[in-house]
């Protein structure tokens, strides 16, 4: 197939399914997978390899079940770097082991979750980089501990003491600056009440406070007088924070020095749910990894002839 043909077809299988880019070119849909295949290894082949210093490393699904795929980014250009199946471990030897320890050893700092397999990979192919846990997850992991304690008062209260805190779940993990007037009338009323959901709720805002300081020293000393108001709330989901982050203290500490974050990546993987949804799923990894490089990697395309 022609050179033009072929870079017409990848351009337009950017920003339509490839379903729909076969009948706008009268064409069968496997001949618009090869050619993106085609497009997207030659992209890979000639990319310029530059040193990489900040990386992201997170997941993203697949297919329901619990079928994932590994993205890496480099976040200090804002480039998807690789994507590889699965979330063990192996997935990421397989990403540095072709870089060698030469630009591995370039890596200063890697912003990841608090996934044990993920973790091991990084310390054993980067081991002079700095790990970072990236705030988000570390956000999702607190509002989870509120939710859990708001569900277990909700199973023990009475019908009566219940009823002020039903329908509140997403009132409580909200941040109080997208609230509506409605709702911070209603929280206002709810934080007067004494009871864990509501110290579960302001350990939540407590702990956000943690963010905004800039300064190493005065974020160690609020997340030390946190962590002591926490043990001492006596709600075992925060406790159980608690043990989560004293176990990756330095990783959650270098966010004051760092300043890195994984929303870059966030927002990278909202770019390719709509490459999965646009196709309705892919039932190839093959194919789902090649439309998500072809749509989000920034891969340079074969001149026209």
């Amino acid at each position: 197939m022609a050179t033009a043909l072929a870079r017409a077809v990848a351009e337009l299988a950017r920003h339509l399914s490839w379903q729909e880019t076969a009948r706008h070119f009268r064409l069968d849909w496997k001949s618009v997978a090869a050619i993106v295949r085609r497009m997207v290894e030659y992209g890979l082949a000639r990319r310029r390899r530059r040193p990489l210093h900040v990386l992201g490393i997170d997941e993203v699904s697949r297919r329901k079940r619990h079928h994932y795929l590994t993205v890496v980014y480099d976040l200090e250009r804002g480039v998807l770097l690789w994507v590889g199946e699965d979330r063990r471990g192996e997935a990421l030897v397989r990403f540095f082991t072709p870089l060698g320890r030469r630009r591995s050893a370039t890596i200063q700092v890697v912003c990841l979750e608090m996934w044990k397999p993920y973790l091991k990979a990084v310390r054993e192919h980067a081991r002079k980089a700095q790990i970072l846990f990236d705030r988000f997850h570390l956000v999702q992991h607190l509002k989870r501990a509120v939710d859990e304690v708001r569900r277990s008062e909700m199973r023990r209260l009475s019908d009566q003491q219940k009823a002020p805190f039903k329908k509140t779940r997403f009132l409580l993990l909200k941040n109080p600056w997208n609230l509506t007037p409605t709702e911070r009338e209603r929280l206002s009323t709810l934080v007067r009440w004494n009871t864990p959901i509501v110290r579960a709720y302001c350990l939540k805002e407590a702990f956000q406070l943690f963010w905004d300081d800039r300064h190493p020293a005065r974020a160690q000393e609020h997340l030390r007088r946190w962590i002591h108001s926490a043990m001492r709330s006596r709600l075992q989901p925060f406790n159980d924070f608690v043990r989560l982050l004293r176990a990756h203290l330095d990783g959650v500490l270098g966010w004051t020095r760092l300043l890195v974050s994984n929303s870059v990546l966030e927002g990278m993987n909202n770019r390719i749910k709509p490459v999965s949804h646009r196709a309705l799923g892919f039932r190839s990894v093959a194919n789902f990894t090649a439309a998500i490089y072809h749509c989000c990697a920034h891969l340079p395309l074969p001149a026209e002839d």
